[in-house]
């Protein structure tokens, strides 16, 4: 950690943390209306969750602070668009919001389980957890891609009720859904994972009465 007398709201990554907090509620109120720049605002502060990664690497500026603005950005503005997408496709309501729940309770059971674990980062899956979830967390091309596929799915859902889906929109959706049905996987996993760690937690904590 840089300087232990830093201000750390003042940190470089965090600060970008702040811009992708202001780009994505401009998305927000721009969704009902115009949908161009509501999904570019909303692609340029999922864009930029690389970059704070980058800079809080380089400038060694990690921070939980920065973790944890990171999480509530993506999960938040991942919840504002999918409840958009519930209004605009009534009949998949129900998929959608259960797709947003599995989306927030596993990355915050995940994050609260490393915080009591004493884990520096929610990024560091142990050696013992599923492999799948071992290579998403290990390889951050891997998980970039992903992640950048599965707001991509939802962005072209978006899209397509203003403009249709059967030309380029339609089909770049359809290449997006497995990597989009492969999150869910992965949410669906690590909920799992961070049920049984939390449970060991309070074995170990039982035992020591």
């Amino acid at each position: 950690m840089a300087g232990g007398d830093a201000n750390v709201f003042l940190f470089v990554p965090n600060v970008i943390g702040y811009a992708r907090v202001l780009l994505a509620a401009m998305s927000v109120l721009l969704m009902p209306s115009s949908p161009l720049p509501a999904a570019l605002c909303y692609g340029l502060s999922a864009a930029m969750d690389a970059v704070d990664g980058m800079a809080a690497r380089w400038l060694d500026q990690g921070s939980r602070l920065g973790a944890m603005l990171d999480m509530l950005t993506d999960r938040c503005s991942l919840l504002c668009l999918q409840l958009n997408l519930a209004l605009l496709y009534p009949s998949a309501a129900p998929l959608l919001q259960l797709s947003v729940c599995l989306d927030i309770a596993s990355h915050w059971l995940h994050m609260h389980t490393t915080t009591l674990e004493g884990g520096e980062s929610h990024k560091n899956v142990g050696q013992g957890e599923n492999r799948l979830l071992q290579l998403y967390y290990g390889h951050k091309a891997l998980l970039f891609t992903v992640c950048a596929a599965n707001e991509g799915f939802f962005c072209c859902l978006y899209l397509e009720f203003f403009y249709g889906g059967s030309g380029v929109l339609g089909a770049l959706r359809w290449a997006l859904l497995p990597l989009a049905a492969l999150k869910a996987l992965l949410n669906a996993l690590q909920l799992q994972a961070a049920a049984r760690r939390l449970a060991a937690i309070d074995i170990r904590d039982r035992k020591s009465r």
